[in-house]
């Protein structure tokens, strides 16, 4: 049954020595999984009547993101002819006169569902960039000091559980005073999102790091110390990699929580992204909304899902201890 099974997928690329156990583990239980949570689905969404008719399902949910994928090609075919339609009136003006100003304006047409998804990707990616930068070497630096540690541990502890809803008036008030630019370089949106992400995601790494650094094993600091390493020498070889799975890990748990904080404060902010698109769409109260909005968390989940493999992905890439099995 082995034999027959890997002829009828080895077209799909399977490797020779993949065996029948390892296909049902790798392929056959997931997909078993997505079917009940279809089935399941189907079956409730049937049974659930809302003030805007009744809950998408399946297939409607698919019929949405069609429309969506159709709305945004449509979009861009705009942009194309608004920018071909600019390019003909700025020839004529020229060919009336050589000396005359030519003037461009960027097209404003309104964002798609998959414009806002690369907002939000733009934003969050910045966002937890912007939060590793600072809370790697603080976290090496508290790590290595357990007086440091002993200090700024309280502070830590009192921040991280704060709510993006918390921060989010706050971070709004302040960038609206302090970011005053008549040619500002971001958007306040963006940069009101981007700190609003970075507060709260920046914890888990930096709490990780730290832990991971004064848990390094006393025999490498000997040696460190035998060698007489200096101080950023000592960083680079001996606690940086020692640390690294705990970095990773931190890191994992930061651009999971950064995610989920950008769409809360893209909703609530009406800034641009996926959090504006869901709730424009909650206001709108059309009989498509729910649809859309189920393709909007889909899209959300399966976005934090590929943000977590592409994690792993460089933890595994950059670990050296390639016997610790990562999932």
């Amino acid at each position: 049954m082995s034999s027959i099974a890997l002829k009828l997928l080895k077209p799909l690329g399977l490797p020779e020595k993949f065996n029948l156990a390892q296909l049902i583990k790798s392929v056959v239980v997931p997909l078993s999984g997505i079917l009940v949570f279809l089935f399941i689905w189907n079956i409730g969404a049937q049974n659930i009547n809302t003030s805007l008719g009744e809950f998408p399902g399946p297939t409607q949910v698919y019929e949405e993101s069609k429309n969506l994928i159709a709305e945004h090609n449509r979009e861009r075919q705009k942009e194309v002819a608004f920018y071909e339609r600019l390019e003909i009136r700025n020839a004529k003006k020229l060919e009336a006169n050589p000396d005359a100003v030519i003037k461009t304006r960027p097209y404003t047409g309104k964002p798609t569902f998959i414009d806002q998804i690369g907002t939000s990707l733009v934003t969050v990616l910045a966002g937890f960039f912007a939060a590793s930068l600072i809370a790697i070497p603080a976290g090496i630096v508290i790590g290595m000091n357990k007086t440091l540690y002993s200090a700024f541990n309280p502070v830590i502890q009192l921040f991280k559980p704060v709510s993006p809803l918390a921060w989010l008036p706050l971070v709004t008030m302040v960038v609206s005073a302090l970011y005053v630019s008549d040619d500002p370089m971001f958007a306040k949106s963006f940069v009101t999102s981007l700190i609003t992400v970075s507060l709260c995601c920046l914890w888990p790494t930096l709490l990780n790091t730290a832990v991971g650094v004064s848990t390094i094993s006393t025999d490498l600091n000997n040696v460190s110390k035998v060698l007489r390493l200096p101080w950023l020498t000592h960083v680079i070889k001996i606690v940086i990699p020692s640390a690294i799975p705990m970095i990773f890990t931190g890191l994992r748990l930061s651009l999971g929580i950064a995610w989920m904080v950008l769409i809360a404060a893209e909703m609530l902010a009406q800034n641009p992204g996926l959090g504006k698109f869901v709730w424009d769409e909650f206001q709108n109260g059309s009989s498509s909304s729910l649809g859309r909005i189920m393709v909007a968390v889909l899209v959300i989940g399966l976005i934090g899902f590929v943000l977590d493999r592409v994690m792993l992905a460089l933890q595994k890439k950059v670990s050296w201890d390639k016997s610790v099995e990562l999932r």
